[in-house]
């Protein structure tokens, strides 16, 4: 697959899902800083970062290992999210962005693995 990761759909709106995990976060108590808030961050950068990692990589099957990295943080971020608003760190609006980012961004990735995984075979 030629082209550069920037051109993937699937890492476009990752990034939408970071700026809005990072948007609905700011308002988290200062005692989740470094665990909630940070794992939520972490888990949206991780998906944008192993979409353009496994982009970098030699081959499909090595780009499908980090695809699937990747679908692993969104249903990480989507569990986190539910907590939160349970918790009422989240309005119920920011937490549904935030599960439907996470389920557009998981059906992306899901097409995309599925396409390497039929050119490969």
């Amino acid at each position: 697959m030629s082209g550069s990761y920037r051109d993937l759909r699937a890492w476009q709106r990752s990034l939408n899902l970071v700026f809005e995990v990072y948007r609905s976060t700011q308002s988290f108590p200062k005692n989740e800083m470094y665990a909630l808030t940070s794992q939520m961050r972490r888990a949206a950068i991780s998906v944008s970062s192993n979409i353009a990692e496994g982009k970098g990589k030699s081959s499909d099957k090595e780009f499908i290992l980090f695809l699937c990295h990747a679908r692993r943080s969104v249903l990480e971020l989507e569990t986190q999210a539910l907590i939160a608003q349970k918790l009422g760190y989240l309005v119920k609006e920011d937490e549904g962005k935030i599960q439907w980012l996470t389920a557009e961004v998981g059906k992306l990735l899901n097409t995309l693995i599925n396409s390497l995984n039929h050119a490969a075979a």
